[in-house]
């Protein structure tokens, strides 16, 4: 299968040329398949923001590549234009980006940037309030009036609204309370599975990403060390943790006990894995 999109040799340079030029990417290759649900991973200023304000085009690469659907997205204007509608990137606290009267405008403003007719907005802003998990109640209320958490659904809404083939959140969990959070990731797996879209969840909770992710892009100091599903990943716990990067609870509590001699897999990440490692080591099948 071919990525959907992908970078070959991403290096960006900020401040270049000048005494305060500092490498944030060096030389990256990474890549996101169709219908994928991807978790990227990183400490804070380790390059993760950097990488994905790539992917739609905020960023122009100092050198390298970025290819949507095989396609190099500065290839032309046309081309940069579109890829932003098809690659949609939510900010953490994207909430304090929201301007218009009701609700309702915000979540059309991407569509209506498009071009599209009314009825056609309609039918996107409706659709993906309820993948947002807004009632129609709301939509003609000003986010203003929202609580924190129910205006990062709108927000997150506008960017579904415009329907990408690529969902990128960064840290949109980021502040909240457990229950919130929980919420807010039913409603982006939801979306995930109703649309088949690529998802590409930006997190640094372990837990998080070991829940949903279908595959793991660690980045470190502008490059990316470990790559793979969430078990090939949590291997590298110790390396991890010298990253400045935790893992799941379970998987520390089964790194200790393989240094305490017993012999269970030391990859195992959520309390199902947990459960079935220890029956196997006590041979019960």
């Amino acid at each position: 299968m071919e990525p959907i999109i992908e970078t070959k040799g991403l290096t960006h340079i900020y401040s270049a040329g000048t005494p305060f030029q500092r490498a944030a990417l060096s030389d990256v290759d990474f890549s996101a398949y169709p219908g994928e649900y991807l978790g990227v991973i990183g400490h804070t200023g380790s390059g993760k923001s950097t990488l994905i304000q790539h992917l739609n085009g905020l960023l122009k690469p100092t050198s390298g590549q970025v290819l949507f659907q095989g396609t190099d997205i500065w290839s032309d204007p046309k081309t940069t234009r579109r890829t932003r509608f098809q690659v949609g990137l939510v900010f953490q606290y994207p909430e304090y980006q929201l301007f218009e009267e009701t609700v309702y405008k915000d979540i059309s403003f991407g569509p209506k940037n498009m071009g599209l007719d009314e009825g056609e907005v309609d039918r996107r802003v409706r659709q993906a309030a309820y993948f947002a998990g807004l009632r129609d109640d709301q939509l003609e209320k000003s986010p203003f009036e929202l609580s924190g958490g129910q205006k990062r659904r709108v927000a997150i809404a506008g960017v579904i609204a415009m329907e990408p083939k690529v969902l990128i959140l960064d840290e949109p969990t980021a502040g909240l309370d457990p229950a919130g959070a929980e919420e807010i990731l039913s409603n982006i797996r939801e979306y995930h599975q109703a649309r088949g879209a690529t998802v590409i969840l930006v997190s640094h909770s372990m837990e998080e990403m070991a829940r949903t992710a279908d595959r793991l892009v660690v980045v470190n100091d502008g490059t990316i060390p470990f790559r793979g599903t969430p078990r090939e990943v949590f291997q590298h716990g110790d390396r991890l943790e010298e990253m400045g990067l935790g893992v799941p609870q379970m998987t520390r509590v089964f790194h200790r006990l393989r240094a305490l001699g017993a012999a269970v897999d030391p990859s195992v990440y959520t309390v199902r894995q947990a459960a079935e490692a220890i029956l196997k080591a006590k041979g019960v099948r």
